[in-house]
């Protein structure tokens, strides 16, 4: 499996903005994806310009279908006017915790 977690200021006052273009990326990917396991959304708790993403994607093949789709299409033009520095790392997932 596939994961990104990406770490993203955005500017001051802006996150809310983000917030909800990015949420409703992530809700339409695990929805709609078959492809798409995890799509978290947090904020940082000492600094709300910091939000901080977590993908989990069957592959790669899926995670590049991601970005085909039109939410994650629709979804660019609204964060990225709004984003100031984002760095991602990319992974393999060696194990995965569903909850019971």
């Amino acid at each position: 499996m596939y994961s990104l977690f990406i770490k993203t200021r955005v500017k001051p006052g802006s996150a809310e903005a983000f917030l909800s273009a990015i949420t409703a990326n992530a809700a339409a990917s695990v929805a709609t994806e078959p492809g798409c396991l995890v799509f978290d959304v947090s904020q940082d708790r000492l600094d709300p310009d910091v939000i901080y993403l977590y993908e989990i994607y069957c592959d790669d093949a899926a995670y590049e279908a991601h970005t085909q789709t039109a939410h994650f299409r629709d979804s660019r033009p609204l964060v990225e006017p709004l984003i100031v520095d984002q760095t991602c790392f990319e992974s393999d997932v060696v194990a995965r915790n569903p909850v019971s």
